[in-house]
């Protein structure tokens, strides 16, 4: 948290964009402003997860049939385990040949790679049965998770308040060592933060993984949590 404090004895007229200020005497009022930043969290409730693989071939039409396969089962295991259609969002899917560049899979006779994924939104919650049913299904690279709010502007606001009552108890503490008393706010401004997000990804080498895991639990995977900030400025008149 970061507190900048701006006093002036009288009527402060004007705020420039760089946080200076320009204080002008006037008689007939007195001003004390206070910037503050502050933060408000919570746990994430939604995920959404990237789920895919990737399957290597020596024929392109092979390649492709028993992509087709995979990605059908990855489809239906998802819709199985009650994510609806409408959760469920293509991301990427691309068939391509290999060269003598990938030396380890060119001399074993692989020439084509296939690739897709989707990104699923369900409850934070679900997040590891996400991640279990698509990988047990053959989705051998899956894994990230982006962590979001259904609610944004509910944190947003919390922030907010926080920021303008940490203004007012600095200001109220101020106007009392100055012997004064802090009267109503008279203005007052914010901006908040863009925030990053988390991701990250499994990846094995098999698109067979169902048949050797069948008795895996899913990952142990807890929400982010999120942090929204606020920054308020706020000017109170002082009696």
């Amino acid at each position: 948290m970061s507190v900048r404090l701006f006093f002036a004895a009288l009527l402060i007229t004007a705020v420039q964009s760089s946080f200076c200020q320009t204080i002008t005497v006037n008689k007939e009022n007195r001003t004390v402003a206070v910037m503050v930043t502050d933060d408000a969290q919570v746990e994430a409730n939604v995920a959404v997860v990237t789920v895919g693989f990737t399957a290597y071939g020596s024929d392109q039409q092979q390649t492709y049939l028993d992509a087709t396969r995979t990605s059908n089962a990855v489809i239906d295991a998802l819709h199985a385990s009650g994510i609806k259609q409408d959760a469920i969002e293509s991301a990427d899917q691309s068939l391509t040949e290999i060269d003598d560049n990938d030396k380890l899979r060119y001399t074993k006779g692989i020439r084509f790679r296939f690739s897709q994924s989707w990104h699923v939104t369900v409850p934070a919650g679900a997040a590891a049965d996400t991640i279990h049913t698509a990988v047990t299904a053959g989705a051998n690279d899956s894994g990230g998770i982006q962590w979001k709010l259904d609610k944004d502007e509910v944190l947003e606001a919390s922030a907010e308040d926080k920021a303008l009552a940490h203004a007012q108890k600095i200001a109220e503490r101020y106007a009392a060592g100055l012997k004064c008393k802090l009267g109503p706010m008279v203005y007052a401004s914010n901006q908040v933060p863009v925030r990053g997000f988390f991701g990250g990804m499994l990846n094995t080498e098999s698109a067979s993984v169902k048949a050797r895991n069948v008795n895996l639990k899913p990952l142990a995977i807890a929400p982010e949590r999120i942090t929204k900030s606020a920054t308020v400025y706020a000017v109170f008149s002082i009696e």
